[in-house]
This record gives structure tokens, C-alpha cells and sequence, in this order.
């Protein structure tokens, strides 16, 4: 295992609440630190909703940063847990050796006669054993509902999970417990007072929109702590679970840099020396009015620069990009070849907002880029509904803010929007440049304008300006200043 790979759950303290942190990539930012330390966390979900993945990448990173843990299953078989670690990259099987980590699976078998009672004593003296074996901090006890749905008796049902609640308690263990929501329903049939008894209670689900399927998290409860009360979509990766919050209520947003090339000369003059570092443009237009030409002449200048450009195409594949860009003189495969740009072609619908926004990220993580640029924020609806298009945008600009990633956004537009309907996603208000595009037909034939509707924070042309897009790039044809000087 890679060690910048597993960062492990660390004690925190926030306020009066001691909280463990988990490791999970977004989940201890929704939690504001971590789960309840020594105290009971719940996952609440339904099949697929990844509640043992989650018990099982809590025990693996606390592991791997020195605390041991048990994970005890009545569903899962152990060697089918060791295969999905295994697909994370995690070596459960080295774990276990080192005594760091304990997989005790109390499947009951289909075929088993049950005769007089049971209960959860004996098997909790078993865990008491091997918690002192290991000196064991953490535990997951995965899907014990289904065990003790065999008793057939709600009221002994109860008793057994209060039972198991104190135990946790008096154990000191950090704990995790994972427990089946019935299709359809906010909870889990008959134990909602589960929902009383745990100082931390987690939801988690999955829908389907328009055909697409996404994961969502939220917290329920966390006693004595604050945490993040919204929905977080959620996917796991090859990496393990990634949530993907927007917990803070300030922003946090890098003030603007300097000007940079669009790489468009006479766009430059007309806004005042050109984009602005840590800022986000949109450049929107009608079809075929040149938007993919102005962010690959943007692309092609900065990366002449050797600065670095992920460039995401909801639209085109490379080799179709590549080829159109040729005709205005636009040799993207040099960028590429230098290893300053990185090109990412997916189809929307193909995944879930959360898919799309880890693919993003891990190749932010990854690639270091100083510059995004995504074409075009239109198709982004085709993830699932308009609002889903609105958090996947709202998610991405605002991580690339926080990280001084300049952004530049194309957006396909009708052929003469209204005011208000520029993006058709009430984005304005993360969106510092606006550039509307426009084919006009005249007598002559079509021609070409250009506006910019704003520019935050500086000086910019308010006319209507002609362009064209040449065998050597775009080119502003200038115009004669108004009256008023502008």
C-alpha cells in the first residue's frame, strides 16, 4: 500500500466532541473533523449504496496510521471482502498479518435450523477477546439486522440493539454500524430509535434521474458537533469512497491575478489586457459561432507559455477537436505533445454528477493544471436535470477557485437569448467574464459579432464588435469609439 495513498484516521477535537478522522476523501469536510470518537456512528442506506465500503476504508486507513480494528459482518463472506479491498489497492491480507486489522464473518448459513433462543452475549465475548488481543480502537459491525431479524420479535429486537449500543459505549471503541433501509423508506424498518441511541447518524442513497444514477449522503444528526446539512453527492473511485461537499457558508475564493492572454490579440485590448487569473469566463453563442475556437486559442497560448490546461469536452473527442482546429491555424497536438495539456471527452449521460466531478478532480489532483477549461456547460444537463447541471458547475468552478485554477466555460445558447438566460443555469454569480457570440444575417450573408456583457472588477468595450475566424485565428475588426469615448 502507498502511504500518500492511505491517510489514516487521526484523533481531532472540535469543541467539547472528540471526533476520529476517517480518511475518507470528503467525508470528515462534511463531518467538520470526523466521526464521534469511543462513541457510535450509523449508516443508513439501501442495497448499493456502499455502507460496508465505507466500515471497510474506515478500518483500512485507521490501520494503516496505527490503529487497529475489527470489522465484524453477518453478510458478507471474508475473502469477498478482501476482494474489494484488493480493487482499492489496499492489502487487507498484509493487515491481518501484522494483527492491524481482524475480518470476523457471522454469516448464517441458508440451510441453518435454529432451535431456542440466542442472543448477542456470546458473540460480543468473543469480540471482547480479540479487542484485547489487538488493542483494537476502532470496529464496524456490518448489517447485525439481519441477525437479529431472525429472532422475530420486535421487542427482543430492541433489547438486542440497546444491548449492542451500550456495549459500544462501555467498550470505548470508535464504532461504525451499519444497518438496511427498506426500499422507498428515510429509515430502517422497525429500529428507528436506532436513530435516537447513536450520537452520529448518516443517510445514504441512490436515485435515478432521467435514466442517470447518482449517490447522495447526508447526515442526519451529530450530537454535540456541527456538520454539513446538506446532500453530498458521492461515488467510489479506484481510490475508495470520495464525497464531494460545499460545506463552507464563507467563500473562499483566491482574490484576481494578473491579466492573461485569451489568445485573442485584439480581444486582450478590448478588456483591458485580457482573462484574469483566478477568475471564471463564459463564452457563449449560438451554434457555430466560434466558442471552441476562442477556448483552443486560449488553450494553445497559455500552453505556449508551459503552463498547464485540463481541457473537458462534453462534445468532441480529441481527434475531431484536433482536426476542426487545424482551419483557424490552431495546432492543438503540439500542446498535447508537450505535456502541458490534458484532454478529458466524456459523454454526460454516461455517469452521475459525482462521477463527473471525481473524474475532474482526481485529474485536478493529479495533473496540477493552472487553467480549466470545460466546452460546454450546456451538455452538462444531459447528467440528469437541470439542477443536477447546476451542482456539477457550481462544484467544479468553486474547487477551482479555491485552488487559483482559472476557468474558462463555453456555453451553447439560442440563437438570441433573453436577458437572464445567458447560461440557462443561474450561474452569474460565480461567472466574472461574460463574452456572447452572435451570427447575424445580413444582406451579405452571415456575419459575425462580438459583445462582452461584463467583466468584473476592470474597464471593458461595451460595442458590438465584427470578427472573424482566419486561416491565422480570430480576428476583432476595430471600430470607431462611440460619443461617450467608449
Amino acid at each position: 500500500m502507498e502511504s500518500n495513498e492511505l491517510q489514516g484516521p487521526a484523533s481531532a477535537c472540535t469543541g467539547k466532541a472528540p471526533k476520529e478522522a476517517t480518511g475518507i476523501k470528503g467525508f470528515d469536510e462534511v463531518l467538520m473533523g470526523g466521526v464521534p470518537k469511543g462513541a457510535m456512528t450509523l449508516l443508513v442506506g439501501g442495497p448499493g449504496t456502499g455502507k460496508t465500503m465505507f466500515g471497510l476504508e474506515f478500518l483500512v486507513r485507521g490501520a494503516v496510521n496505527g490503529g487497529p480494528g475489527i470489522l465484524l459482518t453477518f453478510e458478507e463472506r471474508k475473502d469477498a471482502l478482501r476482494r474489494y479491498a484488493s480493487s482499492f489497492g489496499w492489502d487487507v491480507k498484509a493487515l491481518e498479518e501484522q494483527g492491524r486489522l481482524s475480518l470476523i464473518s457471522a454469516r448464517i448459513k441458508p440451510d441453518a435450523v435454529f432451535s431456542g433462543d440466542f442472543d448477542l452475549q456470546g458473540l460480543l465475548g468473543i469480540l471482547e477477546n480479540k479487542i484485547a488481543e489487538m488493542k483494537a480502537e476502532n470496529i464496524v459491525i456490518d448489517a447485525p439486522d439481519v441477525l437479529l431479524r431472525l429472532l422475530g420479535d420486535e421487542a427482543r429486537e430492541r433489547g438486542e440493539f440497546h444491548l449492542l449500543h451500550e456495549w459500544i459505549l462501555d467498550s470505548g471503541l470508535t464504532a461504525m454500524v451499519t444497518v438496511k433501509a427498506n426500499a422507498g423508506a428515510r429509515t430502517f424498518r422497525h429500529h428507528e430509535f436506532l436513530e435516537y441511541m447513536a450520537d452520529c447518524v448518516v443517510h445514504l442513497d441512490q436515485r435515478v434521474s432521467e435514466q442517470v444514477v447518482t449517490r447522495r449522503l447526508r447526515v442526519v444528526k451529530y450530537r454535540g458537533s456541527s456538520y454539513g446539512r446538506n446532500e453530498y453527492p458521492f461515488g467510489i473511485t479506484g481510490r475508495g469512497l470520495w464525497i464531494i461537499p460545499v460545506t463552507q457558508a464563507d467563500l473562499q475564493h483566491r482574490a484576481f491575478g494578473e491579466s492573461i492572454t485569451s489568445g485573442v490579440k485584439d480581444l486582450d485590448a478590448l478588456i483591458s489586457g485580457g482573462y484574469r487569473r483566478n477568475s471564471c469566463t463564459l463564452i457563449t453563442g449560438a451554434s457555430g459561432t466560434g466558442k471552441t475556437t476562442f477556448a483552443c486559442s486560449y488553450c494553445r497560448a497559455i500552453t505556449s507559455l508551459h503552463e498547464k490546461v485540463l481541457y473537458l469536452d462534453f462534445e468532441e473527442s480529441w481527434d475531431a477537436l484536433a482536426s476542426c482546429m487545424l482551419s483557424p491555424g490552431l495546432d492543438m497536438n503540439a500542446a498535447l505533445d508537450t505535456g502541458h495539456l490534458k484532454f478529458i471527452s466524456s459523454m454526460p449521460e454516461s455517469q452521475g454528477i459525482e462521477e463527473h466531478l471525481i473524474q475532474a478532480f482526481k485529474a485536478i489532483e493529479d495533473f496540477q493544471p493552472r487553467h480549466l477549461i470545460l466546452d460546454a456547460i450546456s451538455a452538462c444537463r444531459r447528467m440528469g436535470s437541470k439542477h443536477s447541471a447546476f451542482d456539477y458547475l457550481l462544484r467544479l468552478v468553486t474547487h477551482c477557485k479555491k485552488q487559483g485554477i482559472t476557468v474558462l466555460l463555453t456555453n451553447l445558447s439560442s440563437p438570441s437569448p433573453r436577458e437572464g438566460e445567458i447560461t440557462g443555469l443561474d450561474l452569474s454569480s460565480i461567472i466574472d467574464t461574460v463574452i456572447l457570440l452572435r451570427n447575424v444575417e445580413t444582406d451579405r450573408g452571415y456575419e459575425r459579432k462580438l459583445v462582452i456583457l461584463k467583466s468584473r472588477g476592470r474597464s471593458h468595450s461595451n460595442m458590438i464588435h465584427d470578427f472573424r475566424i482566419t486561416s491565422h485565428g480570430v480576428k476583432v475588426i476595430e471600430r470607431e469609439a462611440s460619443d461617450d469615448g467608449s
